[in-house]
């Protein structure tokens, strides 16, 4: 199953974090298949905290990726209604994907 979640990254104290579309079954900082965004909790003032493309996100979300929590909560503090959608589209994958029901 494809997961998007939070990989660590930066130098001991200063964290760093890359939002990335991987297999659940993969390490933490391990393999990827796609870096999606990043959030840096350390940022200064003027610097972006948190950035995430909402298509790719959106596009995850409906092929069926599950957001882990951490994301969830991420996306809901720091995005926008966009991102907020893309995010609950998660639970409804054939919804956000546009597939039809078949006909019999």
């Amino acid at each position: 199953m494809v997961v998007i979640r939070l990989a660590r990254g930066g130098a001991k104290k200063r964290p760093f974090y890359n939002i990335v579309a991987t297999d659940s079954r993969s390490a933490r900082d391990g393999r990827f298949i796609e870096r999606v965004g990043f959030y840096n909790p350390v940022a200064a003032e003027g610097d972006v905290k948190f950035r995430v493309a909402s298509d790719r996100l959106s596009y995850w979300s409906g092929v069926g990726a599950q957001l882990s929590p951490t994301v969830a909560r991420l996306v809901k503090q720091f995005g926008g209604q966009d991102a907020v959608a893309a995010a609950g589209a998660a639970s409804a994958p054939q919804a956000a994907a546009g597939k039809a029901p078949k006909a019999s």
